[in-house]
């Protein structure tokens, strides 16, 4: 993701639009670092949110309203005082720097014209929304900086706001072709590296996108290209630059599976084998990404326990699994015991007291063989020792295989979880995984009462290009639910083969499936599945009817003899998900 100089210039543009000729008509502060202010323009509403976190600074067009505390912040009042009902006159970018001034206009007590301005400054760490003068003399600031802090700038009440220069870049809106060859294309470093430490505003995804543009690698050294690639390099740039200039911005997101891997102000080329979708503001890019990007992060850090629990489970049942097969592999020697007592029997009367050992043909297959004896017992002896050795592998072995089923069919159970913990996206959707845990002794039930919670969570539900329901289960019980309760016998069940993942369920309503619906019931399939990350999935699909459930089994396991098989590309880029 890269909120860079790119990005405030497709704001700037968008914010020239909406706002400016507008109104205030509201601030308030939600955040110790947060504004949102609202303005009226055009007899229409907006909401601007102004962020100086350092974490994620932000600013945007939003239609949700964040209210302030009940008494407002020091900063907050400043600028009801001198600002409350000002008129916005312009929203400007310096060069393609990443701050944003706002030049304000209202009337102080006196009833005279006075000029104000508001700059927002995005840069990571040291963002920060400033307060000053017509001419850049500090009035406040959301964040005050002293010199113990920065020895760059100082931003208190009575300095002068001016713009850090703490790094020797150049403009890109104005470099010239001379300008880019000897700044940019003679620093020996990765091109890509070389355009984003050069030119204010780039930042590593724009870089690497001007290379991809130009056909070159952004990890190849810049200034090993031939001169025909610098100029070409420096050509695409100037393409680049000229959409910029001339506000031809293309807002997207790029997505991989559902969850958004970057957002873009301009077209992203270098993402050919991924969804783009290209949204009519930045705002709602940004408003979009940050969300689902907060979303995703919330449900990580709430499902971590979850996780922890599963994870524990599943590597003492990977041990217990692994230490069983090995005891398992030593009862293959139980055979050799039978036969040892067997020919002991047969050919015990040769053995004559004290005898180690005793030279017989097997008779199973010719061959002679050395048996170990116990000098101190006699050959009926020893043969009683060896069969009830082998007695005692086999008994051996009969637990253990049935052991091992056991430990496979709960580590299968505690992968399905940890799949479904990877397709979760909201809280709902823990709240069934937890309560599966719960029933199977994983975690205890907290609280004196012991209720369940309530479940809310449905499955997915998605509808094809050709209009048929397609359902997807978001964990065991959704599964169970799926398969067996929800589905009619002639219904088609999609599942990815030996390995655990959602069941899929296509609604027929009795009538014929095209193609194009198996293949994409499939590729919901492969794309809920442990396999999601794998160009190719292989999927079974059936009918709900020749679906089984064994007696005492794990909820979603199933069982079937007749199916079909195909290879399915993970992805749902192409179905309209239904909100029931």
């Amino acid at each position: 993701m890269a909120f860079d100089g790119i990005t405030i210039a497709n704001i700037a543009q968008e914010l020239n639009q909406t706002i400016v000729g507008g109104k205030i008509n509201k601030i308030a502060q939600p955040e110790n670092d947060e504004l949102m202010i609202t303005i009226k323009n055009n007899r229409t509403v907006y909401r601007l949110l102004l962020s100086a976190s350092a974490s994620l600074p932000l600013i945007y067009l939003t239609d949700n309203n964040k209210p302030g505390p009940m008494t407002a912040p020091n900063f907050c009042m400043l600028l009801r005082k001198h600002i409350g009902s000002a008129r916005i006159l312009s929203v400007t970018q310096p060069g393609l720097e990443r701050i944003l001034i706002f030049e304000l206009e209202h009337l102080n007590e006196l009833g005279d014209i006075c000029r104000k301005k508001l700059i927002v400054e995005i840069m990571g760490k040291h963002s920060n929304l400033i307060f000053c003068q017509e001419d850049n003399t500090i009035l406040d600031s959301i964040k005050h900086i002293s010199a113990n802090m920065s020895s760059v700038r100082e931003v208190l009440p009575g300095r002068t706001w001016f713009i850090p220069h703490t790094q020797d870049k150049k403009d890109p809106l104005t470099i010239t072709e001379e300008e880019f060859f000897d700044f940019v294309c003679t620093k020996p470093m990765a091109a890509a590296k070389a355009i984003y430490t050069s030119l204010t505003g780039f930042s590593p995804l724009m870089a690497e996108e001007v290379c991809c543009r130009a056909g070159i690698d952004g990890g190849f050294a810049v200034n090993a290209l031939e001169e025909n690639a610098k100029l070409h390099l420096f050509r695409t740039f100037s393409y680049l630059i000229e959409d910029i200039k001339n506000g031809a911005f293309t807002p997207n997101i790029v997505y991989q599976g559902d969850e958004p891997k970057e957002f873009s102000a301009l077209k992203l080329t270098q993402y050919q084998d991924l969804r783009e979708e290209t949204y009519d503001s930045i705002s709602g890019v940004l408003e979009t990404y940050y969300a689902m990007k907060n979303r995703i992060t919330r449900i990580r850090q709430k499902s971590s326990d979850l996780r922890r629990v599963v994870n524990t489970a599943l590597e003492r049942n990977v041990k217990k699994y692994d230490l069983q097969q090995k005891q398992l592999k030593d009862t293959d020697k139980r055979e050799k015991y039978r036969i040892y007592g067997e020919l002991l029997n047969t050919y015990g009367y040769s053995c004559q007291p004290g005898d180690t050992s005793l030279k017989a043909v097997n008779y199973y297959n010719g061959e002679e063989i050395t048996i170990p004896l116990d000098g101190t017992l006699s050959a009926g002896e020893n043969a009683k020792k060896y069969f009830d050795r082998y007695g005692k592998l086999k008994r051996t072995r009969e637990a253990l295989e049935e052991l091992l089923v056991e430990t496979k069919e709960e580590i299968d159970h505690l992968e399905s979880i940890s799949t479904a913990l990877d397709i979760a996206l909201d809280e709902a959707d823990l709240v069934q995984l937890k309560e599966e845990l719960i029933e199977y002794g994983y975690i205890r039930r907290k609280g004196p009462t012991g209720k369940k919670q309530k479940i809310t969570s449905h499955p997915f539900h998605y509808r094809s290009s050709d209009g048929f329901d397609i359902y997807v289960g978001k964990n065991n019980f959704q599964n169970e639910e799926l398969s067996f309760k929800f589905a009619s016998g002639n219904d088609w069940w999609f599942h990815a083969k030996g390995q655990p993942g959602s069941h899929v369920i296509v609604k027929t309503n009795g009538k014929e499936l095209p193609d194009s619906v198996y293949e994409e019931a499939a590729a919901l399939a492969a794309y809920y599945s442990k396999g999601r990350q794998a160009p190719k999935v292989e999927i079974d699909y059936t009918l709900k009817k020749n679906l089984r459930k064994p007696n005492g089994s794990k909820p979603g396991f199933v069982v079937y003899y007749t199916n079909y098989s195909m290879m399915a590309e993970p992805n749902i880029r192409n179905l309209q998900e239904v909100q029931d």
